[in-house]
């Protein structure tokens, strides 16, 4: 693992620590370029970690100190997500898949940080599930059903038999941020259902993935 310390840091509020783990992409031309970013005092913005796309891990900020990656935001009803998180970095522009040696190495270090950490799988989320509407990352593109076949992500508590209930089955799988239906829906679906389009439906209240689940 490579280091390179962010100024962009400090302590963990109130006593608090990591029990999530926030996902994100870079949106930037290259890992490089978002280190400097993530390094950069001006910037305001850092990360505990970088994968770039050849499976190579940068630290940036210990694990036991509050990165600024997360924001404004809210999941399970907690907010000041950034004093309960580890923020992990994925060098992807939101637009293209994520490469196997950068998921693989992903695998790797989010084992070690949920044995590390009071971590459940369900509260391995990303940046758009705890502020739908504000961010979209890791996006679409992201294989969020091959984390939750190794256990390293979901399957989600949520549930309900029909489209009315949809917002009930959202808040009990952690999505409680604040926001219109249709915003909530658009989050929910890029978690699990990128190309699913058009009204709720019953399918959009089975928060969770099976064994066939595949993202677009």
């Amino acid at each position: 693992m490579n280091s390179r310390p962010s100024p962009n840091c400090g302590a963990r509020r109130n006593g608090l620590t990591p029990h999530i783990v926030v996902l994100h992409y870079t949106a930037m031309a290259d890992a490089a370029a978002a280190l400097d970013r993530l390094c950069d005092p001006a910037s305001e913005v850092s990360a505990h970690y970088l994968i770039d796309r050849r499976g190579e891990i940068t630290q940036m900020v210990d694990e036991n100190d509050r990165a600024w990656h997360a924001g404004t935001g809210e999941w399970r009803g907690l907010v000041d997500i950034n004093s309960r998180s580890v923020g992990i970095e994925l060098d992807n522009t939101g637009r293209h898949p994520f490469p196997e040696p950068q998921m693989a190495a992903l695998e790797d270090l989010l084992t070690g940080i949920l044995a590390r950490h009071p971590i459940l799988p369900e509260d391995v989320i990303g940046h758009s599930d705890m502020a739908p509407g504000r961010k979209s990352d890791p996006g679409p593109r992201f294989d969020w059903a091959r984390l939750a076949r190794r256990g390293l992500a979901g399957p989600m508590a949520g549930h309900a038999d029909t489209p009315r209930n949809f917002r009930a089955a959202a808040r009990a799988a952690g999505f409680t941020a604040d926001v219109d239906d249709e915003t909530l829906l658009a989050a929910t679906r890029l978690r699990f259902a990128p190309w699913r389009n058009g009204p709720v439906c019953d399918a959009d209240c089975r928060l969770w993935y099976s064994a066939g689940d595949v993202p677009r």
